[in-house]
Parts: C-alpha cells; structure tokens; sequence
C-alpha cells in the first residue's frame, strides 16, 4: 500500500506541509517494502490548477492514501473518483518520519 505525505523538503526530517496542491514534494511511503522515495512537486508555483496536477500525479504514482492538511474541491472530486483516500493531519508540528510512525 503506498501513501503519499505531502512535505516542504525531500527528507524524512523534513516538516509536514499541510497544502496538497502547493507542497514542495510528495513522499511516497510504501507500507509494504518500507521504501520510501521523494517525489519534487512541479506544479508548486502553477498559477492555477495545482490542486488538479498533483491529484493527477497521485494516481500516476498508483497510491492508494494521501495524508495532507487541505484538499481543495477540484482535487478532492479527481481523488475521490479514482478511489484515493485523503486523510487530513491539522497538525504542522510534524515531520514527515512522525507522519510514518502514526501509520505504523
């Protein structure tokens, strides 16, 4: 199963960023290996439909949960519609390594 944790850098270290469409990058967690890869968001600075792209990424990268702070309504109608459960974490104290320990 692999889920997505939306970050401000590319390390585990790295603060939990509670924007979908605007995080700097995506980690990948995969439950199953432990394998975890970080994924740049391009589309951070779009000037429009970030939220839509990165719900697109989301299903080219086959997960199955996204962990975030907001999804706008754009995003959520693509994730709902290709079965993508969205958790939403209020907190922004967190890293990204706290994040996988609560899915442990």
């Amino acid at each position: 199963m692999k889920t997505v944790i939306t970050s401000t850098g590319n390390t585990l270290t790295s603060p939990f960023d509670k924007r979908f469409g605007r995080a700097a990058w995506y980690c990948v967690y995969d439950k199953i290996s432990g394998e975890k890869i970080f994924y740049q968001n391009e589309n951070m600075n779009a000037s429009g439909g970030a939220g839509t792209k990165a719900a697109e990424k989301m299903v080219e990268l086959s997960v199955e949960k996204v962990i975030s702070g907001d999804f706008g309504p754009k995003a959520k109608d693509l994730l709902d519609k290709f079965n993508i459960q969205m958790v939403i974490i209020p907190d922004d104290g967190l890293t990204v390594n706290d994040v996988i320990e609560k899915l442990q």
